[in-house]
């Protein structure tokens, strides 16, 4: 993130009552997408610029064989090109760039915190087919505490209570977890990089109370918000794909070693760099979702 051919999956047709539809329409401002949210805005700020991933890293060269599937690649490339070199510096990095600098710091925090207390349901469930109660239950207690105590979510009250988030789990991490490969690999326009198990999986979670409680254009609010802050924190990772000799692989390759990280659970494999978490930080600034 397994059968050839040119086949786009019905999730990402454009159905607004589908979850991954509300994604596609506004993911001009996901274009890079490589991570999730992870903390608050603040947060996000310090953490990226205090990570040189470049230094951690180490993906294999554009020619060498790669076990990521992407029968698509032609036509990946192509909207890798309209999304990287027209979608991303003409309206996504500027709209980006203009909501950190002049909302108000507050502000963004408060509603960050806000949505990102909408996913602890998801990720209580998700760490429960995980097999992984001790997070299921961090993840319930942040969202009842933040809720009752932290005004909707907006005060993120738990975090100051010593419950930090474990980290969003989604149901495509746990169809990883039990051994569904991530499919095919797609580089949607407008949206970024995706693939059949994640599709699945964001469709899956926008089931899940209070998601599912959300009309079209709340949804759409709430990627608006969450992708402008995710795409302002990888401005100082930037020079990463202009430096690498073919920024559509490493995107490629970096995404799909995010995915299969999340699917293990966390867990890092022996021959993996002892600097994997630093990976993780850069990965973890912008998706899914």
């Amino acid at each position: 993130m397994k059968q050839a051919g040119y086949h786009v999956p019905s999730a990402f047709l454009l159905d607004a009552n589908n979850p991954l539809s509300k994604n596609i329409i506004f993911s001009v401002f996901l274009l890079i997408t490589l991570a999730g949210c992870a903390g608050t805005p603040e947060d996000q700020k310090a953490e990226t610029g205090a990570t040189n991933v470049a230094d951690y890293i180490e993906l294999e060269e554009s020619g060498s064989h790669s076990d990521v599937y992407d029968p698509l690649e032609g036509f990946n490339r192509v909207m890798w090109d309209l999304n990287y070199n027209y979608l991303d510096p003409y309206i996504a990095r500027p709209v980006s760039l203009a909501y950190v600098d002049y909302v108000p710091s507050p502000l963004r925090t408060g509603l960050s915190n806000f949505l990102a207390n909408l996913d602890e349901p998801a990720s209580m469930v998700n760490s429960i087919i995980m097999q992984n109660p001790k997070d299921a239950v961090t993840h319930f207690n942040r969202f009842w505490i933040n809720t009752v105590f932290g005004l909707a979510g907006i005060i993120d009250i738990a975090t100051a209570a010593d419950i930090p988030t474990p980290g969003g789990r989604a149901f495509g991490d746990s169809l990883g977890y039990y051994g569904v490969g991530n499919g095919p690999y797609f580089m949607v326009p407008f949206y970024g990089p995706v693939t059949l198990r994640e599709g699945v999986g964001d469709t899956a979670d926008g089931f899940y109370l209070p998601l599912s409680l959300l009309t079209f254009w709340q949804s759409l609010g709430k990627w608006a918000v969450e992708g402008m802050e995710d795409r302002a924190a990888l401005v100082s990772q930037e020079s990463m794909l202009r430096d690498s000799p073919d920024p559509y692989v490493f995107t490629r390759d970096a995404y799909i070693q995010h995915k299969n990280f999340k699917a293990s659970g966390g867990e890092v494999s022996e021959e993996e760099p002892v600097n994997e978490e630093y990976l993780d930080d850069f990965l973890d600034e912008v998706d899914d979702y």
